[in-house]
């Protein structure tokens, strides 16, 4: 019998070229299919629920794959792990509806950038966050992540990549936090273009550099021009960090 399983995976993206499988680099979605693979004694292709850039790491990401294989559920980590380098991990695994698909059945998904502000850099944190040792106007940025909230045209915060059918997206939530000297620019929409997040992170920075006026974001955005935003900011702040489904499939990151 055929069952769907979705899992929940943290990764590290250092080592990888992204989430997407491909011919010239070492994915995430190649080394996954290859533990499961192992793990299941079948070929296993996963699908996962965004594709993540070379060097984006993920807290909280869902992927699922169909398989013959009746490895109870709860043994699936534990199992997978094993095949698993020590920067992939698979945290939990569901049984599923057949009609469940990470992308299309995904109702909102969560990128979170960090931002290390201090003078000296934290060896701990290299590669994980990106350092500036100039202090940053948080204020001056929270101002400017308001008016990103909503439905608009993201065609200046975004790179040319696969087509797409409208860059149009919403965005619900476009949080500046601070934690000691560390800034989480969280931001949850519906969906996301190739690099927005990375290009609204850019354009915050040059907002607190002075660069670009708080209150010039909606202007910029009826413009749809990118050269008018700020530059994207370096992959390796980047962490996929929540991914919501409707309550129906039973998918918890917690």
């Amino acid at each position: 019998m055929m069952r769907t399983i979705a899992l929940l995976l943290s990764y590290d993206g250092r080592n990888y070229h992204g989430w997407q499988s491909q011919a010239n680099g070492k994915s995430i979605q190649d080394t996954l299919n290859a533990a499961l693979s192992s793990l299941f004694n079948e070929e296993i292709k996963v699908v996962g629920c965004g594709r993540t850039d070379a060097g984006v790491h993920a807290k909280n990401y869902f992927a699922s794959l169909r398989t013959t294989s009746q490895i109870p559920t709860e043994k699936i980590p534990l199992g997978a792990n094993a095949y698993l380098p020590n920067d992939i991990s698979v945290r939990r695994a569901f049984e599923v509806s057949e009609d469940f698909h990470p992308v299309h059945s995904c109702e909102k998904k969560e990128y979170t950038y960090y931002i290390y502000s201090a003078p000296v850099r934290d060896p701990f944190l290299d590669g994980r966050v990106l350092h500036t040792r100039l202090p940053l106007d948080t204020e001056l940025m929270k101002r400017a992540a308001s008016h990103f909230v909503g439905t608009h045209d993201f065609s200046a915060v975004r790179s040319l990549g696969t087509p797409v059918k409208s860059t149009v997206r919403t965005i619900y939530e476009c949080e500046v936090e601070t934690h000691d000297n560390l800034i989480a620019i969280r931001i949850s929409a519906n969906g996301f273009l190739y690099n927005m997040a990375r290009a609204i992170v850019g354009t915050l920075l040059d907002v607190s550099a002075k660069k670009i006026g708080a209150d010039e974001i909606s202007d910029i955005l009826l413009s749809c021009d990118r050269q008018r935003a700020g530059a994207t900011a370096p992959a390796h702040g980047l962490y996929m960090t929540n991914v919501i489904y409707p309550e129906q499939f039973g998918l918890i990151t917690d």
